[in-house]
């Protein structure tokens, strides 16, 4: 497994519409290794193949404990939404110390193929089910700043330009922290 570099806003490939993956192979396989890895890296609760910078319908979820099994989402499709919505503080990671409300469905199923290729369907609620939408969102080359409104949009995307200051590029490594020793 391979901690990957993330791509932040303004890079390319986070607008980009992910390609469907043909066929689940060793290829695939590590991807979602990587995925995994790097998420808990950065210290994320999920992460899209296009926020490492690979355009691939693959995308990770893993809110901790509370909540196993982490999920694997190759080719995902969200096939049933509930009524409810809720409206819950969001951030990510391929946006730093930016954050916003956004309201999303309570309750999704979703439809994959698993790190072997084999279809599956999942509901999940709450926190789960945000973070498979906003995850599906970035393989739909969608940020989640795209469900605030222009005003509130403009505020975080001036308060990112002001942290961003004197930076260049669109690349952010993730340093693992050391284990602690005993």
């Amino acid at each position: 497994m391979t901690v990957r570099t993330l791509h932040l806003l303004g890079s390319p490939v986070l607008r980009q519409h992910a390609a469907p993956v043909a066929r689940v192979d060793d290829a695939v396989r590590q991807l979602v290794d990587d995925l995994f890895e790097t998420m808990r890296a950065a210290k994320g609760v999920g992460l899209a193949a296009n926020q490492i910078g690979v355009a691939r319908r693959v995308a990770v979820v893993d809110i901790g404990e509370e909540d196993p099994p982490p999920l694997v989402l190759i080719n995902p499709v969200i096939v049933e939404r509930g009524d409810e919505l809720e409206t819950a503080e969001e951030g990510c990671l391929s946006i730093p110390e930016i954050f916003g409300d956004v309201e999303r469905h309570a309750r999704v199923v979703v439809e994959a193929l698993d790190r072997d290729g084999k279809k599956f369907r999942a509901e999940a609620q709450a926190y789960k089910a945000r973070a498979i939408q906003h995850e599906i969102d970035h393989l739909d080359g969608i940020l989640f700043l795209a469900h605030l409104s222009a005003v509130k949009r403009s505020l975080l995307l001036a308060k990112w330009k002001k942290a961003r200051k004197g930076q260049t590029g669109y690349l952010k490594e993730v340093t693992p922290e050391p284990a602690g020793e005993l």
